[in-house]
């Protein structure tokens, strides 16, 4: 079947390295209801499953990669990291670095929830940073349903530490400062990530539910980049200052 085909083809370049230039057509999703599918027959090789992650939730980012809307994908197990772990980083040819809000779920909040029921549904917001990949040659030019399959440019993630009394933050306002190899590279807040990174995790479950899938009990949610990517390789060091919230620090391995 397609979505097998395309998931077969899209863990082999993860595995070996090798890049595509584009799926062939017996294997290409033609939608993102074919883009996700294939990323289901992707998870079924590649899981077990730590969660979700959010792309293209900027303007720029949509407008990059020519995509209507923001874009669903898993994330898994094996490239999760907690902060404090040297990553590798010449194995993503992305090369690039997010700073993000993420949530920890303690429940489904069933189908087309409420944002009220998205938010008692959630256990644990924690910061994060989100180093994302993709297994095609030109991302930028892949498509939606093609971007879908690839599981939305999902990568390494690095798991921060967890902010208490998050319900009552001023996330869109809430600055947030990237830094690599000790120079500031970017500023920008929660506003970035769909106006409000709560708001973000709204959206995705509610996309999930059109999809026919579901946010689950344990499922972590990076919500998308709180300022521009800054790009990263082997010895490097970035640095996500959340202010007051406290940062992620990311050290990655090699580079002598």
């Amino acid at each position: 079947m397609k979505r097998e085909r395309a998931a077969e083809l899209i863990w082999d370049a993860w595995l070996t390295g090798k890049r595509l230039d584009g799926l062939p057509e017996d294997a290409r999703p033609r939608d993102a209801v074919e883009g996700m599918a294939a990323q289901t027959a992707l998870a079924e090789l590649a899981g077990p499953v730590s969660g979700w992650k959010i792309a293209a939730t900027t303007a720029y980012a949509r407008q990059y990669l020519d995509v209507p809307g923001p874009l669903p994908g898993v994330m898994f197990e094996r490239f999760r990291h907690v902060e404090g772990e040297p990553v590798p980083a010449d194995t993503m040819t992305m090369g690039v670095a997010e700073p993000e809000f993420a949530f920890r779920l303690k429940a489904d909040p069933g189908p087309s929830p409420s944002l009220r029921a998205v938010l008692d549904a959630v256990d644990t917001m924690f910061l994060a940073v989100e180093l994302p990949d993709s297994r095609y040659t030109d991302h930028q030019h892949a498509g939606g349903p093609q971007l879908l399959a690839d599981v939305a440019c999902a990568g390494r993630f690095v798991e921060g530490r967890a902010v208490p009394g998050w319900r009552d933050l001023d996330l869109p306002r809430q600055a947030v400062v990237l830094h690599a190899d000790g120079e500031e590279f970017a500023r920008g807040s929660g506003s970035l990530v769909l106006g409000d990174p709560r708001l973000a995790l709204h959206w995705l479950a509610m996309e999930l539910s059109r999809h026919g899938l579901a946010l689950k009990p344990g499922d972590v949610v990076t919500t998308g980049t709180a300022t521009s990517p800054c790009p990263i390789h082997a010895g490097g060091h970035v640095v996500a200052d959340f202010g007051a919230l406290g940062s992620v620090e990311v050290r990655f391995a090699g580079g002598g």
